[in-house]
Order: structure tokens, then sequence, then C-alpha cells
């Protein structure tokens, strides 16, 4: 098995690390700004490689890999374009793209991906839930490329189900899955720091893959396309910079259906996409545990706008695998509302994960329904206060941001240690509230012209200015 050489590695993850002057210079919406200036959609040669002249058939039992994959190589090989994908159902396995190459999926085209895990051998590399090993490939995977693209206003479909890539996951009578051996055994292996080379898994095991991933790659988009029953995490680039995910619409409710994953990603711009997932609608991540800090790249520089969360465990979520810290998140424009919608804004972690999470801003966010609370911080999430890596949430705008029903406010869970500190609530009003607040071990949280509504009127809920 041959792996990238030590040198471009470390070369790739520098490029990720923020400059002094970035780390020095105050956060504001300002810098969203000077973030969406050096943002920039890669740009493809005019020239189009159907998958049809390369043997696809659009029947939707003919295995199509092959022919994808031959047309990929012709793309890449002329200098880059587009590889398009024709009206029709086409079934495939796994699809490996190359730089300037755009994976164009038109409108009434259905790329339909195979339930049988050997067609995403043999294993790459990747992260699952935050931890680096050699796994099932994802199903749209790029490694160490640029200028990579997903786009058109087809349908990507994961065919995933109970009967197959979901059944590995869902939980029996003793709240175990099938999955938890090696979901248990990849914990433990990368606890013990053994190298990524004989974390194996693949063939043999039930670590789903997850949808589209580009691993250590830059100048990415992903635009436009419907995404529907993934195994797991929809779009989720790894230690990857210059990202646009852009009109997507994802509509999947399996386990663990997080819709978009930045993963110690930088420069990050995710706009006018429509989440409705059985989990987090965005969720922003940096390697988990030991096996993050082992790299220790932050996820930095993500601005969310003009997006639309329905159904998730949250509307914009950071964590719980934030062991590289998460810095200067931006989030506006955005509306939230769904009875299974559980919270607007949520941060997790513990001290197993650690991590700083700051400089987060929210503002003109509309929200209808949530089922737990506006914010939500939980740095008591699976392992609590069992760790030696104390986490950190500060330095977080709220503004301009109305909600119509929702339980509370806040909730806000943490341990003596752990700091959660500098959180600016502005500006706001709250309405349909029906429990009290909850705030522990807790530092400033500053209500400024802020207007809570209870459901039924009370004086332990009402317009509040000042400290909490």
């Amino acid at each position: 098995m041959k792996f990238t050489a030590l040198v471009p590695l470390l070369l790739a993850l520098a490029s990720l690390l923020p400059t002094a002057h970035a780390a020095s210079a105050p956060v504001t919406w300002d810098t969203a700004a000077t973030i969406l200036a050096r943002i920039k959609a890669p740009t493809f040669p005019a020239r189009d490689f159907p998958i049809t002249n390369y043997g696809a058939k659009a029947d939707g039992t003919t295995d199509c890999t092959k022919a994808l994959q031959a047309a990929i190589a012709a793309c890449y090989t002329a200098g880059g374009g587009r590889v398009v994908v024709p009206a029709g159902v086409f079934l495939t396995g796994a699809v490996h793209l190359k730089s300037n190459v755009n994976l164009h999926v038109l409108a009434g085209a259905t790329l339909r991906f195979s339930t049988d895990p050997a067609a995403y051998l043999p294993v790459v590399r990747t992260r699952w839930e935050g931890l680096e090993c050699m796994n099932y490939s994802p199903f749209i995977y790029a490694f160490e490329q640029e200028n990579i693209a997903v786009t058109g206003e087809g349908t990507l479909d994961g065919s995933a189900a109970a009967e197959n890539w979901w059944g590995w996951a869902l939980k029996g009578a003793e709240k175990s899955t099938r999955a938890t051996p090696d979901v248990r055994a990849l914990n433990d292996l990368a606890d013990r720091g053994v190298p990524l080379a004989e974390r194996v898994f693949g063939a043999g095991h039930l670590l789903r893959p997850s949808f589209i991933q580009p691993y250590l790659c830059k100048n990415i988009l992903i635009e436009g396309v419907t995404i529907l029953r993934s195994p797991m995490w929809e779009v989720t680039p790894v230690l990857s910079s210059n990202i646009i995910v852009r009109g997507v619409k994802i509509d999947t409710h399996g386990p663990n259906n997080d819709g978009c994953n930045p993963d110690s990603c930088r420069d990050v711009l995710i706009e006018n996409c429509v989440f409705d997932t059985g989990d987090d609608c965005i969720a922003i991540k940096s390697g988990r545990n030991n096996d993050g800090r082992r790299i220790g790249v932050a996820s930095e520089n993500l601005i969310i706008r003009n997006c639309v969360m329905k159904d998730g465990h949250g509307g914009v979520v950071l964590g719980s695998e934030v062991s590289g810290d998460v810095r200067n998140v931006f989030v506006e424009n955005c509306t939230m509302d769904s009875p299974q919608l559980e919270r607007a804004l949520r941060f997790k972690s513990n001290a197993k994960r650690g991590g700083t999470i700051e400089n987060v801003f929210m503002r003109n966010v509309t929200v209808g329904q949530v089922a737990e609370a506006i914010l939500t911080i939980d740095f008591l999430y699976e392992d609590g206060a069992k760790g030696d890596h104390l986490p950190t949430v500060r330095h977080v705008l709220i503004e301009n941001v109305t909600s119509k029903n929702s339980p509370r406010v806040f909730y806000v869970a943490s341990f003596k240690g752990a700091t959660i500190d500098d959180i600016v609530v502005r500006n706001c009003t709250f309405a349909g509230i029906t429990s009290s607040e909850f705030i522990q071990h807790a530092g400033r949280i500053t209500l400024d012209n802020v207007t809570i509504l209870p459901v039924k009127k009370s004086p332990s809920l009402s317009t509040r200015e000042g400290p909490l």
C-alpha cells in the first residue's frame, strides 16, 4: 500500500494554518468580507466528456463505474473540463475525481450509488467521525487534488436504507449497533497512536462511507445537486481549503446523516443550501480526541449564509469533534424551522475532545420552531468531564435573531474548569418560550436589548438587559 511522502503532507497541512497576522487581528463581521474576497470558485476549460461516450448506460442496472472513471481520466489527461452525466439513471460505485475535473450532473440525471460495499474498495485514506483510517472509499472522493467540482441540477442518490448502510448503525435493544465493535476498535487504535497504515477497515468491517469527501484538496465547488439517502455524512471536506458549497439540496434522514461537515478546513463558503437531515444540518469539525490533536489543524474562516435548515439535531453546529479547534465562523440570513429541528446554534464537546471554539458570529437569522433551545452549549456531551482536555467556547455574538417557538433560549451545560465566556446576545426577540433557562458553569453571558416572550407571563421570563 502506497502512502504520500511526509514532506508534501506537512506542506499541505502548513498551508491550512492561520498566519500570524490573521491570528492577531481582531475578528469582527468585517473579517467575513475579507474571507469572502479570497474564496474563489474553480474554473474549467470548455470541454465536455459525456459518460455515455465511455460506455455508461442510463438503465439504472448497468454498472457504470468504469465508464465514469474512463471519462474522468480522459478529462484530466486533456487538461480538464466537464464530465457530463446526461438525463437518465446511472448505477455506479466509487467515483474518484482528478484535478481540473467538474463532475456535472444534468437536470433529469441521477447517479445512483451501489449498496454493495465491494463497490467502494480498495480502501482509501479517510477520516471517519474525526479519526483517520483506511476505509471504504467515500462515494465521491478526491485525494490531494485541486480545482475539482460536483455541479448540476441532477440527483446523487446514495440508495441507503435500513436493509443496507443504515442497518449497520441502527441501535438494538442493548443500545449498540452492528458497527459498535469497529467503532470501538478505531477509537482504540487512534487513542494508542497506532500508525494510519495499520488502521485498516473496509471489507469485513462496518464503518459506513461518507458521500462526498475531498481530502487534502483545494479549490472545491459543490453546487446545485440534490443529495438523497446517504450512508452517513453528506458533504465532508477534510484538511482542505477554498471551498464553496452552493445551492445544494440535501434530503436524507438516516443515522448520522449530517448535511455539511467541513473538517479541519479553511476558507469555506456555504450558501443558498437546503438541509433536511437526520442529524446536524451543518457541523464544523477538526478531528477527534488524540487523533485530532495529533494533526492539529483547525477549521477556520467559514461563512454560512442564506440557507434553510429543516429537520436536524442543529441548524449550525460546532463539534463535537473539535480537538483541533474552530475559529472565525459567520452565520447570517438563514431560516431554521421544524418541530424536528432541535437547536438553532449548537456547541458540543467534552473533556476528551477538548478544543477551543472562538469568534462565532450569527445575525439576521429567523427561527420558527426548535425543539430544545435557540443556543445550546453542551460540554456534558457523551464523556462529559471525564478527560484531561478542557473545552472552551468564547467570543460568541448573536444579533438580530428572532424565534417564534422554543422551550427556552439557552441550554448551557458545562463543568468546573471548562470555559464558556463572552457570549453576547443583542437586539433579539424570542417568543413562545415554555421553560426556564438552563445555565450551568458558565462565565459572562450578556443580553443587550433582548426580549423573551413566554407563552404564559412569568416574572422569570421577561425582557433583560445586561449580564445574565
